[in-house]
């Protein structure tokens, strides 16, 4: 039976490495002003950085933060879905494209933004593919870096592909909003996945009702570990 563990920044790892950055996605689509459940909101953990809108005549509208009725939203978000990954999960404030900014120091295999947002170093993603980790797929990077050969960083593209199982959702949480979507609630102190839910053919992943969790199987988990490649930690989690 495979195990799943909850994969965040391992905080030796950051004091051991001085790499950072500072950046964002170069398009996004807009926050929602739901007409429903009336909240003004975008989500984040949703970055999909192997697509890219350039394409599109309008493009201009995915540079800017901003909210739109929902209306607008909906009529954007169906510009962007062929060229998504099929199914993929595109809420308010899904993110896409390279990230674009600046970025320092010396970078370890992994380096995190956050919760969510994971960079690899090239040398390590080809080093866990050759261990045999599944759907390892990384999109390039557009960080100014102002020293000469500076690492070749990847944005991991993690898709969101199993869930937080109910039993584990805060009692008295609303459902989802029937128009946008919205579901909102704070991350579960004991996280449990719904076992039902979970892929077979990817190591690591986000979850499709709380993106900012990634989850790596045991077979990423223990790559990492025999590679030696600093920057993750991991925790356990059931499955029900």
């Amino acid at each position: 039976m495979t195990r799943f563990f909850w994969l965040h920044d391992d905080d030796a790892a950051t004091a051991a490495f001085s790499g950072s950055f500072n950046a964002t996605h170069k398009w996004s689509l807009p926050g929602v002003k739901c007409p429903t459940c009336g909240a003004t909101w975008s989500a984040w953990g949703n970055h999909y950085p192997l697509v890219d809108l350039s394409r599109l005549p309008e493009h201009a509208a995915f540079e800017q933060a901003r909210p739109e009725p929902f209306i607008e939203f909906s009529r954007l978000r169906e510009r962007v879905r062929p060229l998504a990954p099929p199914g993929a999960v595109l809420p308010p404030g899904a993110a896409f494209g390279p990230l674009v900014g600046t970025a320092s120091g010396e970078f370890g295999p992994f380096t995190w933004q956050g919760t969510s947002l994971l960079l690899v170093r090239r040398d390590a993603m080809e080093r866990l593919q050759a261990e045999g980790v599944r759907g390892l797929l990384g999109g390039r990077t557009e960080l100014r870096f102002r020293k000469k050969a500076p690492p070749e960083l990847l944005d991991l593209q993690l898709e969101p592909r199993g869930l937080l199982h109910p039993d584990c959702i805060p009692a008295g949480t609303p459902p989802p909003c029937p128009t946008c979507g919205r579901h909102a609630f704070a991350r579960p102190d004991e996280p449990i996945l719904a076992a039902a839910s979970l892929p077979t053919d990817v190591d690591v992943f986000r979850l499709e009702n709380f993106a900012t969790m990634i989850v790596g199987t045991e077979r990423f988990v223990d790559a990492v570990k025999r590679l030696e490649l600093p920057g993750i930690a991991c925790r356990e989690l059931p499955t029900r």
